[in-house]
């Protein structure tokens, strides 16, 4: 009872009523708990308990076995009862005994036992338990019931039949499943944009935004280049894109009616139609200097990633000054909407390269952070003075530092073979000569553009013994080379380096035949793609240049149109490894190519 010691892992437990031998303030409350085993504890709370009975030890022992032993002494327990009915007419007390949470070990079974007592004699045996509201007469009964524990393989058996498992799916069941959830998280993302863009508008748009992947995508630029991933055949993106344009007051640039299947993910223009036609004199949102900029750069007048970096910061601090912003607006927000269309504009002319796309991030987060109480005319002169600074700091002095880094690395009988018609190696060319060095100089050459020509000529100018061949040409030249200096249009993230088309076989030659190749780039060109090969991500030039011949030559290749089975390819860049360059010579030094990432975070912390 509760007054009694108990057995906290008891197995059976004994029930009394109304009352014990001890004190209790009401019926129905002594509990004893058993258990085999410390038999005298036992004895003593039975003999308290029985008191009342005037049980004597022997009954307390006996009844104390067939607790031990329910099922063999059920018997004893009986009679046991009998005879104590017939020595006294007391009122009837029941004894209830049940099982515990914990079973008995070895032969033990639980069994529940209800015992009555009182005049009469044992004339029920059932396994029910007293009445919940009987005070005192409850009918005679002994009851004994067995309830064996199943088996682990009887519980194993029950658990599969009530929670089967499902069937493991197939891999292309797998493979489904994970198309189908890739479909709607687009989906949803597609549509978190569109709200996003309705509510921004032109402001929203404006803002430098990041991606996935450890890219950035430059603000204004092509909709349908993501994460530096190019979805040309995205009709979706596309929709999106002409929507924008629309909006913007850009006229899109027509598709080209034949594209090569490889690189149909990539925007493949129809550069016999003009750009300009549909731009409507007076109401458009295009800057004059822009539309002049465009032109030129889809003509290719403006080529190389510098030149067009420098011509578009040109044209946007021309654009600054003769912007006037809406009286209602704030002049940085009215700011970076008109230049969204700009760049749009530039963009569809031609793809834009990561030098200009550095350049227009660091301008738009300048323009950004004006004070909103500067006038208009002091952030006009602000605006204007950042762009000069970058232009001097960020390229002509960068460019100046590689110069005379670059030029240590020129000895006296040096053969040093370049590629590409790059202003600045023909600068690290020049100014070696300058100081009475001694060498020789291999141009490489590729069609269709033929730009190392203007390298030559710059090289007989000043001097130099050259060498002009083509780049089939290259691995019979290596053999007499000593150096190999190449330009970059891009450093990636991962060390790739994004160059003219030919410079990945250059390098790869040149480690072939142990040459150390260097490459000059500046810093501002440093980009946060990640990349590891030309076809994910690449500019593909007109291919009617591919068809035609120089010195106006006759081509068979001339109607190619009108073939079906014949397409032609231009592509303008590809992607050298790391492991084909040893050093990189930058701004801040020189440095490997996998020094690239360091530079960036560095350089994001100073921004911040």
């Amino acid at each position: 009872c509760s007054t009694s010691p108990r057995f906290s892992d008891s197995d059976l437990r004994f029930s009394f009523y109304p009352h014990c031998a001890h004190s209790h303030s009401g019926p129905n409350s002594c509990k004893i708990d058993l258990r085999e085993g410390n038999m005298s504890g036992r004895k003593n709370q039975l003999q308290d308990t029985f008191s009342d009975l005037g049980s004597s030890g022997s009954h307390v022992g006996s009844l104390s076995e067939a607790i031990a032993t329910p099922k063999e002494k059920l018997d004893q327990l009986e009679n046991w009862v009998d005879d104590r009915q017939q020595a006294s007419g007391d009122r009837v007390r029941t004894s209830s005994l049940s099982k515990s949470s914990n079973p008995i070990q070895a032969n033990s079974r639980p069994v529940k036992i209800t015992v009555g007592f009182g005049p009469g004699s044992l004339t029920n045996l059932t396994p029910s338990a007293p009445a919940a509201g009987s005070p005192a007469l409850a009918p005679t009964s002994v009851a004994a019931a067995q309830s064996p524990r199943p088996d682990k393989a009887a519980r194993a058996a029950a658990a599969a039949k009530e929670f089967p498992k499902k069937p493991k799916p197939s891999k292309s069941e797998r493979r489904a499943l994970q198309e189908k959830q890739r479909a709607e998280k687009a989906a949803k993302l597609d549509t978190d944009g569109k709200g996003s863009s309705s509510k921004g508008g032109a402001a929203v748009s404006g803002a430098p935004a990041p991606s996935g992947g450890g890219t950035t995508v430059v603000p204004g630029a092509d909709a349908g280049q993501r994460g530096g991933k190019v979805a040309a055949d995205d009709e979706k993106r596309n929709k999106e894109r002409s929507k924008r344009l629309r909006k913007e007051g850009v006229p899109e640039r027509a598709s080209a009616k034949k594209q090569v299947q490889l690189f149909s993910h990539l925007h493949q223009y129809d550069c016999s139609v003009s750009l300009t036609s549909n731009i409507p004199f007076g109401a458009s949102k295009v800057h004059p200097c822009f539309i002049r900029l465009g032109l030129k750069h889809s003509e290719g007048t403006i080529s190389g990633s510098t030149a067009r970096c420098t011509s578009l910061l040109a044209a946007l601090r021309e654009f600054i000054g003769d912007f006037t912003p809406s009286p209602k607006k704030q002049y940085s927000v009215d700011l970076l909407a008109a230049i969204s269309p700009l760049i749009s504009f530039v963009a569809q002319c031609r793809q834009l390269a990561d030098s200009m796309g550095n350049a227009i991030k660091f301008l738009k987060k300048e323009i950004s952070e004006l004070p909103p109480d500067l006038g208009n005319e002091a952030c006009k002169e602000s605006l204007q003075a950042t762009i000069d600074k970058f232009v001097q700091e960020r390229i002509v002095l960068a460019q100046q530092v590689i110069t005379d880094a670059a030029r240590s690395k020129i000895k006296d009988g040096d053969v040093v073979l370049v590629h590409g018609g790059s202003d600045l190696v023909v600068q690290v060319l020049r100014k070696a000569r300058a100081q009475g060095l001694n060498f020789r100089v291999v141009v490489v050459d590729s069609r269709p553009k033929c730009t190392g020509i203007n390298v030559l000529e710059e090289c007989l100018s000043i001097g130099i013994k050259t060498t002009y061949v083509l780049i089939n040409a290259v691995s019979y030249i290596m053999r007499d080379v000593t150096k190999v200096m190449l330009s970059a249009h891009a450093i990636l993230a991962n060390g790739f380096v994004m160059g003219r088309v030919g410079s990945s076989l250059i390098s790869m030659i040149a480690k072939a035949h142990s040459v150390p190749v260097l490459v000059v780039c500046e810093t501002y060109k440093f980009s946060d793609r990640v990349q590891t090969d030309a076809f994910v991500f690449n500019e593909l030039g007109d291919p009617n240049i591919v068809a035609k011949l120089p010195f106006d030559m006759p081509s068979k290749l001339d109607g190619w149109e009108d073939v079906p089975s014949l397409g032609l390819l231009n592509l303008i860049f590809d992607v050298t490894p790391p492991e084909f360059i040893d050093m990189v010579v930058t701004d801040i030094g020189m440095i490997p190519c996998t020094s690239v990432p360091v530079v960036l975070r560095v350089k994001e912390q100073q921004t911040q």
